[in-house]
């Protein structure tokens, strides 16, 4: 053999191994994802809102239609994927059409809205549903308190609820309010279409003890802004869209701080290529654009981002990606965004695993993604999805911040018999309620970090700093 015929063989054989080296890799770092549940109407029908996971680890949601009346419900699905109906909204007292996310709550119980009816008539309500399923109706908007409260609720340090109304308030441009757990509401802010109107997604509160939002309409150029609020209602816009082909415009979601201080985003439309946009803007409100969709990668994404353990981010895009013969023109996609900036596309719907993805995602405490789409599914009335991205088990805090003291409810997996908690290395006391609670007390002495748990399996870290109060 020549020394050119043995250095052609010796390449074919490198490209080979590489090959296999590279399908390994690939093999062992791809995404699974799984319908858990679909929806038949009687159950439920169009889930537009996230899950989350509750103390006992099932994982609870809303329909906006379906149930026993067809006027939405609230489920409890666990997590091999079987659904338990909780309640049936009946179009009367109890509201209708709940578009929102559930909140779990600093006592266990869960909040949440409702779009229209209530006892004023059509403009919505705020309810609280215990786990078993009793649910009680803490507020019926009026039209001139708000209307139509299509986004979820924030529950701030000191326990009083947060939210926004899509519509109503003094100027018909919707409101801000906040609600105590036992129902008094006070409105903080109506938007005026200058400073901002129709805010359709949730707050959020930053770390500085603010609370940050978009609107999807209002703003200098009409078509979206997002703004800063304080607990008492000290309002400041930050920045109003300019649309295509910049920084995107109709902001439908929330925001999210990132663990670099940074505040993330997206719009419906705009950006480069008019399909919507995802944006980072600084505590000061100086936004920049990070991607912009094209169609193929998805489009319109309505959902807020998450960030999961490992830094990156993960939403979804409600339309767009490859067609189907269950969408022409795109069922939506799941992403993947760094801080940075990298985009990478991990998923696209098809609609029998799936169509439109209009909620955001929820990293379980087993590390796991979990999702809803609204069609698609064995009765195209939506399904309920898990997303394993490889990423490790870890322990949720509630709430996650508090005084040296104060009680925290730790979330996770596989708890009982854990050894040790730790507030950023200080030892603390705790009681294991179940294998997926542990209540543990803030010692003195602990600074703001990671809470740690150790267990007979692992040691695990908390997903977020508790944040330690003076």
């Amino acid at each position: 053999m020549d020394l050119i015929s043995f250095k052609q063989n010796i390449w074919k054989i490198t490209l080979i191994v590489l090959g296999i080296v590279a399908a390994s890799a690939t093999a062992a770092y791809a995404q699974t994802l799984t319908t858990l549940a679909s929806f038949d109407g009687t159950n439920g029908n169009e889930p537009d809102a996230a899950v989350v996971q509750g103390l006992d680890g099932n994982f609870y949601g809303t329909t906006v239609f379906g149930g026993a009346l067809g006027y939405g419900s609230v489920f409890k699905m666990t997590p091999a994927g079987t659904v338990t109906t909780l309640y049936s909204f009946t179009d009367a007292d109890d509201g209708r059409y709940p578009y929102a996310p559930l909140l779990l709550g600093f006592d266990g119980n869960f909040y949440g809205t409702t779009s229209g009816a209530g006892a004023s008539g059509l403009w919505g309500t705020v309810f609280k549903i215990t786990p078993g399923g009793t649910l009680t109706t803490l507020h019926s908007f009026e039209r001139t308190d708000g209307s139509v409260p299509v986004a979820g609720l924030v529950q701030a340090d000191n326990g009083t609820l947060y939210g926004t109304t899509l519509e109503g308030g003094a100027n018909e441009d919707g409101t801000i309010f906040k609600i105590s757990t036992s129902g008094n509401l006070t409105t903080l802010h109506n938007f005026d279409e200058t400073d901002g109107a129709s805010p359709n997604g949730a707050l959020y509160q930053g770390t500085d003890g603010n609370f940050y939002g978009t609107t999807y309409a209002g703003g200098t150029n009409s078509i979206g802004t997002v703004f800063k609020i304080s607990p008492t209602g000290s309002f400041t816009s930050l920045h109003s869209f300019t649309g295509y082909p910049t920084d995107g415009s109709e902001p439908y979601s929330a925001l999210v701080q990132a663990s670099n201080g940074t505040f993330y985003g997206n719009t419906w439309e705009g950006g480069a290529s008019d399909y919507g946009s995802i944006f980072k803007m600084s505590s000061a409100g100086v936004v920049t654009l990070e991607h912009s969709f094209d169609g193929t990668d998805g489009g319109n994404p309505a959902s807020p981002l998450i960030q999961a353990t490992n830094g990156n981010l993960y939403g979804t895009a409600d339309g767009a990606g490859a067609s189907s013969s269950g969408c022409v023109e795109g069922c939506g996609t799941i992403f993947e965004i760094t801080p940075g900036g990298v985009f990478t596309l991990l998923e696209t719907f098809d609609s029998t695993n799936g169509a439109y993805p209009l909620a955001s995602l929820l990293q379980g405490t087993n590390g796991t993604l979990y999702g809803t789409t609204s069609k698609g599914g064995t009765d195209n009335d939506g399904i309920v999805l898990s997303l394993n991205v490889r990423l490790g088990p870890f322990v949720a805090l509630l709430p996650n911040s508090g005084k040296v003291g104060a009680t925290v409810t730790i979330l996770g997996n596989n708890l009982t018999g854990a050894t040790a908690v730790s507030f950023n290395g200080t030892d603390a006391t705790f009681t294991v309620v179940s294998k997926t609670e542990i209540t543990a007390t803030v010692p003195t002495g602990a600074t703001t970090g990671k809470i740690q748990v150790t267990t007979p399996q692992a040691t695990l870290k908390s997903n977020v700093s508790f944040r330690v109060i003076g």
